[in-house]
């Protein structure tokens, strides 16, 4: 596969990254004097005592807040539109998004329908999504990320499910870039073991996708690598010991990059393929639909021989400094999952039938068929309701 000299990188995000780098919150310039303060419906940013810590640095900054705890996993635009709306309510002019991906995927949303007029849909490009231009410019957002999985912390992207019409659609644009993000590997010490696992391998995927796409260039190449190497050393020891932060700052580290390198090349048909399947089951974690897809997605462009090249290349980054050969690739992957407790994961555990698999095909193309284009090597419908069939078993 040639690699692009052409690439378009826009980044207006400062980040601040390391362990305790919470603590400099308060210092930094904020882009207005009230904040949404955007959190989950669950309890860990409250029990961490994270949550105080960051309404101490907003009050430090001199900046008051509206809290909203409403975003659930896979979340829907109606909580993006309730959000939306307490903000436009309490003379909010921007959103701090603190959280795991569902807060950080949400933010980029409910900042655009803080100050655009009717329903998000109407913005969404793919499915059912009117693909209207905003309006007027989204609120500035800052996010701080609790942990590491989707890379929207440093991204203008996020996915939204609209339950209606089983859509799970990206949505976003360069001027939703946050103006701030801030990511720090203690906050992230007590996700469990799981969940670390399932996060760790959705950002191994977003940068083994844009290894192999046919957009990858000469700047995101070095950077996928370098955070495929971290999260494959290091996601182990995270999901071993979350208090280990030698690997949770690794991770984190992948998990950003893939922020940047999505931006730089984007994701494949995998993304599409698994968004389909949460969006049918919203209970299905992100990086666990990815982990149940992934030996059988990559397989079809190993066996078509599509780029080679790149397989071997992330096979060594993965701990095969001798790999030779493509498949040496779904060796290290599924080493991979066997280290991290994740490699007996099954679509049946979550409720799919065997049935489905045509569906689930037909709806990844309709909702987020552009991903497709990404692909090293076209892929029918019919292949990817195979790989879905494969993957069933």
């Amino acid at each position: 596969m040639k690699t692009n000299m052409n690439f378009d990188l826009f980044t207006p995000t400062r980040l601040l990254f390391g362990r305790g780098k919470l603590n400099e919150l308060g210092d930094q310039k904020m882009p207005g004097k009230k904040a949404l303060l955007l959190i989950s419906n669950g309890n860990s940013v409250r029990t961490t005592g994270t949550l105080d810590r960051v309404v101490g640095q907003l009050e430090k900054a001199h900046v008051a807040h509206v809290l909203c705890a409403n975003i659930h996993e896979n979340p829907s635009k109606e909580v993006v539109m309730e959000a939306a709306a307490i903000a436009r309510e309490n003379g909010c002019d921007f959103v701090v998004a603190l959280g795991g991906g569902a807060v950080l995927d949400s933010a980029v949303a409910v900042a655009a329908m803080a100050t655009n007029p009717g329903d998000l849909w109407d913005y969404v490009h793919g499915g059912t999504g009117k693909g209207l231009p905003l309006q007027q410019p989204g609120l500035p957002v800052v996010t701080i990320a609790t942990t590491s999985g989707t890379g929207s912390e440093i991204n203008c992207w996020g996915v939204i499910s609209n339950r209606a019409t089983n859509e799970k659609i990206g949505f976003g644009c360069p001027e939703l870039n946050p103006v701030l993000a801030i990511v720090d590997p203690e906050l992230m010490r007590t996700v469990p073991p799981k969940y670390t696992a399932y996060q760790g391998f959705d950002a191994l995927f977003h940068n083994t996708e844009v290894m192999i796409s046919r957009f990858v260039n000469v700047l995101s190449e070095p950077i996928a690598l370098s955070a495929i190497e971290r999260i494959a050393k290091y996601l182990p020891r995270a999901v071993k010991d979350g208090n280990d932060l030698e690997a949770r700052e690794a991770v984190a580290y992948g998990s950003t990059i893939a922020g940047l390198t999505m931006q730089l090349t984007s994701t494949t048909a995998e993304h599409s393929m698994e968004h389909a399947m949460s969006a049918y089951h919203p209970d299905l974690p992100h990086g666990a639909g990815l982990i149940m897809i992934s030996n059988e997605f990559y397989r079809f462009f190993i066996e078509r021989h599509a780029c080679d090249g790149q397989f071997v290349k992330m096979a060594r980054a993965m701990g095969m400094p001798d790999a030779d050969r493509p498949e040496d690739f779904l060796t290290a992957l599924a080493d991979l999952q066997r280290a991290c407790g994740v490699d007996d994961l099954k679509m049946s555990d979550y409720g799919f039938t065997r049935e489905e698999c045509d569906t689930l095909a037909r709806n990844a193309r309709e909702t987020m068929g552009g991903l497709f284009a990404a692909n090293p090597c076209e892929m029918t419908h019919e292949e990817c309701r195979t790989i879905f069939e494969k993957s069933y078993v």
